[in-house]
């Protein structure tokens, strides 16, 4: 593996086994959902040791800190070498809302299981 200066942020992340193709990582990078150090940014912007690498997914971002770069994709063992993980923990189940859910083909709720509805979300 050889030591290189700078790599572009879509093709580390596609190495370091954040998406599972390059071109996934590419359109992430188009949508905004990559940025660096606070930044959106394009794929090819070029990234460093010690840069903030913010991936969102599934609706939860991932804190990432370069620690070694990478252009190549490489195996799993490698890959948690080459960033320090900064995310938080997710939170406990117990405070994400359940959602309330009805039988296949029921209808329309009534009025009744409307409000009750309501009351599980809080409102």
């Amino acid at each position: 593996m050889a030591e290189v200066n700078s790599a572009r942020v879509d093709s580390w992340a596609w190495a370091v086994r954040q998406f599972k193709t390059r071109s996934a990582a590419t359109t992430a990078c188009r949508a905004g959902h990559v940025r660096l150090n606070g930044e959106k940014v394009k794929a090819a912007a070029p990234l460093h040791i010690g840069d903030e690498v913010r991936i969102r997914q599934g609706g939860f971002d991932r804190i990432l800190v370069v620690e070694k770069l990478v252009v190549k994709r490489v195996g799993a063992t490698v890959a948690a070498q080459c960033f320090r993980d900064l995310t938080p923990p997710p939170p406990p189940r117990e405070t994400v809302p359940q959602v309330a859910v009805r039988d296949r083909g029921a209808g329309r709720p009534t009025k009744r299981e409307r409000r009750d509805v309501d009351r599980l979300r809080g409102r």
